[in-house]
């Protein structure tokens, strides 16, 4: 397997649109980094200059220590899964598997080999004579993973391979994504828009918007210490809720601690405590009627209308709709950005 360095990518097109604005990021042999991002952040852009297939405008990529800026995408040494799972519906699941190997003219053996080694990992051998069509939606993804896996590439790179499955079949393959890495350490980059999954699969996550990369790092760390509002916003569900001050750190209903600079204070629902009376000395405390009430069975999720508020509890809270509850927030647990939306330090 191999590391994956970026250094100062850019990608521009036309020389006008600005896509990829100076990526840096060092990527561990053996690590299973996210692309994370809203739709047109350039995630996918990204991942489709560390796989060749868009030129990079300016910048250094190197896979296993070697540059490969001008490299064709056949001796990089990736292997690729897309969204659509680009099964050839004419030939069976081994061919499919096998059809790299076969245009490499790699001995018959050592495809049959590859082949059948790649179809027991992912639970494939007993497929191996059907066609496309005879298969799940899971299954043909597992196929192309397959195709990715005999050609024993440094590094996998996916780019959405979930999205077109339904939420039962995404789980289950999150599950055997994580698995795949796990048996086979390889070095693994994947773009998804949901950070649902960027959180449990991740190692670590590296989260775009509009070209630029705001942070990266392990997901409890993008949860716990967010490095802006744009992070702090995107990552959690539901998200954090957001409370501007002009440095009082007061509102209509709600006080919360505020360090000097601060222009919002960020609270996750889930840190937000049911209670009465005053808050514990130096907590801050939030209250309002609970407009809606979103039962999820082991917990429910409430819309207060303090500021748009949106409040996680334990659905054994029995909260309803017009009742008026409060809140205590833990200090620790208060998030403080500047003017320009970065984190406060201390």
């Amino acid at each position: 397997m191999a590391s994956v360095t970026l250094h100062d990518i850019h990608k521009s097109y036309d020389g006008e649109t600005h896509v990829i604005k100076g990526v840096d990021i060092d990527i561990a042999d053996g690590e299973f980094l996210v692309l994370v991002g809203p739709s047109g952040c350039g995630k996918s852009t990204l991942l489709r200059t560390i796989a060749g297939l868009e030129e990079i405008t300016s910048g250094e990529l190197s896979i296993g220590g070697r540059v490969v800026n001008d490299v064709a995408p056949r001796d990089r040494g990736i292997g690729m899964v897309f969204q659509s799972y680009a099964l050839y519906p004419h030939m069976t699941v081994f061919d499919n598997m096998a059809f790299g190997l076969k245009i490499r003219k790699v001995d018959p053996s050592e495809i049959k080999e590859r082949v059948g080694a790649a179809a027991a990992q992912l639970g494939l051998t007993e497929y191996l004579e059907r066609f496309p069509k005879q298969l799940s939606g899971g299954q043909r993804q597992r196929v192309a993973m397959g195709r990715a896996i005999v050609r024993q590439p440094e590094v996998f790179l996916f780019d959405e391979p979930l999205s077109n499955l339904d939420a039962s079949l995404r789980n289950q393959m999150r599950v055997e994504l994580k698995k795949l890495h796990q048996r086979l350490g390889a070095t693994m980059i994947y773009v998804t828009h949901d950070q649902v999954e960027a959180m449990t699969l991740a190692d670590r996550i590296a989260i775009l918007n509009l070209g630029v990369l705001q942070q990266v790092g392990p997901p409890s760390e993008l949860y716990d210490s967010p490095a802006n509002t744009f992070v702090a916003g995107f990552i959690g569900s539901p998200a954090m809720n957001m409370f501007p001050t002009d440095g009082s750190g007061e509102g209509p209903g709600w006080r919360l601690p505020c360090p000097p600079g601060a222009r919002t204070l960020g609270v996750r629902p889930q840190h937000l405590t049911i209670g009465s009376g005053a808050p514990p000395e130096g907590w801050g405390s939030l209250t309002g009627t609970v407009d809606v009430v979103e039962p999820m069975g082991w917990e429910a999720h409430l819309h207060l209308d303090v500021g748009d508020a949106r409040v996680e509890v334990e659905q054994l809270a029995h909260v309803s709709g017009g009742d008026v509850v409060t809140f205590h927030v833990d200090p620790q647990r208060v998030h403080p950005f500047d003017a320009q939306g970065d984190r406060l330090s201390g």
